[in-house]
């Protein structure tokens, strides 16, 4: 072949093989990513949003014991969501799912709007987790059905960029809304945005053309994610009023019934949400979820009451608060994208250097939470995130690695609900905490102190937990690499 020819060949072979940006942004993509995009953007700022308009909320309408219900509910709702996700989109395509988790997001967002007490604003952020959750699940599913094999990966980036962005734009809507409007108003916006994409998912041409769907026979696994509710709930009630005998009742009550779901759900077959043995920590595709788990477990108490306690302990404003915890966020969407391209035999370093970064946070932010200065709890909040995201990627390719063939899709569709799971009783214990310590909307700053010691100081067992975990999975991979060499 001539040089010219074969240079040729060669120049085409690797622009076939690198995928641009203008292959995804245009008039045959566009409906898909403005879709899945938009659909992530409400569930990813709703969080921060809230969370940055809640110091303003709770003195309007009572209920600072139930902060941590606002962060629980959601959450919940979100599990059931996910979980129910696969199913619906199995046996309805992905076009009816999605409007419905939009509209039921849309409902959770007037509610709080019109919310005259926390009953009320509870109910509403339990559909709005509910909704986003919905929303977030069946925004990946599309990326698998609507996009082709080559554009998966630039579809996923663009999601992660808008959630990074989302980090930003959440505490900077609701410092506004709070500042110059009306957090009642926050709330309606959220829901004329959902409103918004119900119209673009109904009216968009070409979001139904790669739908697949399938005759569905699984049941629904209504009375487990029941169980696991309940779980997440008497963890939740057992903070509302700490009592020496009722706390330990109720927390010895959700305990039981968790380990109830657990062995319930290994049980199954045809619906098994979790992977069998999943309480195993002998298998190590089992201590990758443990790790996800308890490091969302460790890292509740910011997103929880670090808007409250920046505003009580330091005179931070409302913005201020906000953009504490947007740089978990960005800290996490910038390291996961920077080492995103890794390859498989650096998998353990990263997932150590992850974990190692996000057991340093919680001291760090336990410290700087109490005695400042803020730019120090800016820093360990950032450094939470980043070690979040610099593990969770190479974490889910390690479990996918370690998992036998039959429990490979169990595998990842699992790690969100633990996740989330994570989040739900990180949010409950917290709630158990700071209310033991005297936490109340108008808490004094010497009793905001008293109040970040104790839910800072109850991240410090998961973390450590967390680190035992890593250990186990070190050793796991060790022998198993030792096995194969033999």
């Amino acid at each position: 072949m001539p040089s010219g020819e074969r240079s040729g060949t060669l120049n085409a072979s690797r622009s076939e093989g690198r995928v641009r940006w203008t292959e995804l942004l245009n008039r045959e993509y566009a409906a898909a990513v403005v879709l899945v995009c938009f659909g992530v953007w409400l569930h990813a700022a709703d969080g921060l949003f809230v969370a940055t308009m809640l110091p303003t909320i709770i003195p309007e309408i009572g209920g600072e014991a139930f902060v941590s219900w606002t962060v629980v509910l959601y959450e919940i709702g979100s599990i059931v969501a996910a979980a129910s996700s696969g199913l619906l989109t199995l046996k309805f395509g992905i076009k009816r799912p999605m409007i419905m988790a939009a509209a039921i997001f849309a409902c959770g967002c007037f509610a709080s709007a019109l919310a005259p007490n926390m009953a009320v604003m509870l109910a509403g952020r339990a559909l709005q987790g509910a909704g986003g959750g919905g929303l977030v699940a069946m925004s990946f599913v599309a990326v698998a059905v609507l996009f082709p094999a080559r554009l998966v990966v630039r579809a996923i980036a663009a999601i992660a960029a808008l959630w990074g962005t989302s980090a930003f734009l959440g505490p900077l809507f609701g410092s506004l809304f709070v500042t110059h409007s009306d957090w009642r108003f926050g709330f309606a916006f959220f829901g004329a945005k959902a409103c918004l994409l119900i119209c673009w998912i109904a009216l968009a041409p070409r979001i139904n053309e790669r739908e697949r769907v399938e005759k569905v026979e699984r049941r629904f696994p209504l009375m487990r994610l029941m169980l696991l509710c309940v779980a997440v709930l008497l963890v939740a009630v057992a903070g509302l009023e700490f009592d020496a005998f009722t706390t330990p009742a109720l927390l010895a009550a959700g305990t039981a019934a968790l380990a109830g779901f657990l062995v319930l759900d290994g049980r199954r077959e045809d619906n098994r949400l979790l992977p069998a043995m999943v309480y195993d920590i002998r298998r190590p595709a089992n201590l990758t979820l443990a790790l996800i788990f308890l490091l969302h477990l460790a890292t509740t108490g910011l997103i929880t009451y670090g808007p409250f306690l920046l505003l009580a302990i330091h005179g931070s404003d409302v913005i201020t608060a906000g953009y504490a915890i947007a740089c978990v966020s960005v800290g996490w969407t910038v390291s996961a994208i920077l080492v995103s391209g890794a390859p498989e035999s650096r998998d353990l370093i990263f997932i150590s250097a992850g974990v190692a970064l996000v057991a340093i946070s919680v001291p760090g932010l336990l410290y700087s939470v109490q005695y400042g200065p803020v730019w120090l709890i800016f820093l360990f909040a950032t450094l939470e995130g980043t070690g979040q995201g610099t593990s969770r990627a190479f974490l889910i390719r390690r479990a996918i690695l370690f998992a036998g063939p039959d429990d490979r899709e169990r595998i990842s569709a699992a790690m969100p609900t633990l996740a989330r799971l994570g989040y739900a009783l990180g949010a409950a214990i917290s709630g158990i905490l700071a209310n033991s310590a005297g936490f109340s909307a108008e808490v004094d700053p010497i009793q905001a102190t008293r109040v970040a010691r104790f839910v800072f100081l109850g991240g410090l067992p998961f973390a450590a937990l967390a680190l035992v975990a890593l250990a186990f999975l070190l050793s796991a991979a060790g022998g198993a690499r030792t096995g194969c060499q033999r």
